[in-house]
């Protein structure tokens, strides 16, 4: 991000490889704190729920701060100087790294490595061969997949002048910061009233409302919402902070899931491994929507078909609940994994190492509560 700052003519090729390893760095960040939680997760069953809450909470509010300043720096300092101003978050994680109590470890062998990485491709896949891991897999990547993503078109749509509502790519900014709330909303939701019902029970009426919440995009696209006085910018707030609350409550029971189905000592890679089946699903709904969009001949300028996008859309969303018996009926606050996945030889390979990561320490105090 400094090196972006500071170029004004950075060749395109050295650009996009600084905008990779700041979002590999990003993600390095982000599966090192899941391994923590995905590991208390097994460990302090009871806490899954409100830990995932927790982290959906504080990336909610990150997106709320960012999506609120990002546009405003803009203008001011412009995109170099927003460029610059994202080495504070770096910063940031590099001095989380200092702060985390670790213990040493004395006498590794390096020697040792190339046999716990075989060991911890063996547990990976004897997990995946479990009936109980493979099943809520498929069903979280087809429930994602299922879930076109035509937002492109919206946005075209949002600032045509002749037959959308002509806000401002401002204004469209400033829509999606305020909606955000919806996703902080979701979270705070979920902890205090969905968090100890089953997860098949949770993921059917989550995924029930956040089809029919679609409905209200056509609602805004047949343009049904002026003939009830409802002007356009406050009918899209409405629609956006709903379709954000809807998913963030149609994602924490997957997040909950994933970090149950985690193989002691490999929680971590195998987190990583379940998140990226869902991204694998992320893309293909865009891909999916991309093609939805072309067939329809939905472009920057015409959006005749563009509800019948919308409808096909609702109608995929509603498909995953025909394919909610791969989801298990259990207690969200139960162990799911069988049991050799608890105690295998990684699992105690990795025990010694586990007892001081830093997020044990403040599990056993909550529950001391």
């Amino acid at each position: 991000m400094l090196l972006l700052s500071l170029h004004e003519n950075l060749h395109l090729v050295l650009a996009l490889l600084s905008l990779t390893a700041g979002s590999a760095g990003a993600a390095i960040a982000d599966v090192t704190i899941d391994a923590c939680v995905a590991q208390n997760s097994i460990a302090h069953p009871l806490l899954a729920a409100d830990m995932q809450s927790l982290c959906a909470f504080s990336s909610s509010v990150g997106a709320l701060l960012g999506f609120s300043i990002s546009g405003i720096f803009v203008h001011l300092i412009g995109p170099m100087g927003v460029f610059g101003l994202m080495t504070i978050p770096s910063g940031l994680l590099i001095l989380l790294g200092f702060l985390l109590d670790e213990p040493h470890m004395h006498d590794f062998s390096y020697r040792q490595v190339n046999q716990k990485f075989i060991d911890a491709g063996k547990a990976m896949w004897t997990t995946l061969k479990s009936e109980s891991v493979w099943r809520p897999c498929l069903y979280m990547y087809l429930s994602l997949a299922l879930s076109l993503n035509i937002l492109e078109g919206m946005f075209y749509w949002y600032t045509d002048s002749k037959g959308g509502p002509a806000f401002s790519e401002e204004s469209v900014g400033f829509i999606f910061s305020i909606s955000s709330v919806g996703s902080l909303l979701g979270a705070i939701l979920y902890q205090y009233a969905l968090k100890d019902y089953a997860f098949r029970d949770v993921l059917f009426w989550t995924q029930l409302l956040y089809g029919l919440s679609g409905m209200l995009d056509l609602v805004l696209v047949l343009r049904w919402n002026l003939n009830f006085g409802i002007p356009d910018y406050f009918f899209v707030v409405i629609v956006e902070s709903i379709a954000q609350m809807t998913s963030r409550l149609k994602w924490m029971p997957m997040l909950v899931l994933s970090s149950k189905l985690c193989p002691s000592g490999i929680e971590g890679t195998f987190f990583a491994l379940l998140m990226s089946i869902d991204n694998v699903g992320v893309l293909s709904s865009s891909w999916a929507g991309g093609f939805v969009l072309h067939v329809l001949n939905i472009t920057r300028t015409r959006f005749e078909n563009l509800w019948l996008a919308i409808l096909i859309r609702n109608v995929l969303r509603l498909s995953p609940l025909c394919l909610l018996f791969l989801v298990t009926r259990a207690d969200p606050n139960a162990l799911i994994l069988p049991r050799e996945s608890l105690d295998s030889k990684v699992a105690i390979d990795h025990s010694l190492e586990s007892k001081n990561v830093e997020l044990v320490s403040l599990v056993s105090s909550v529950e001391g509560k």
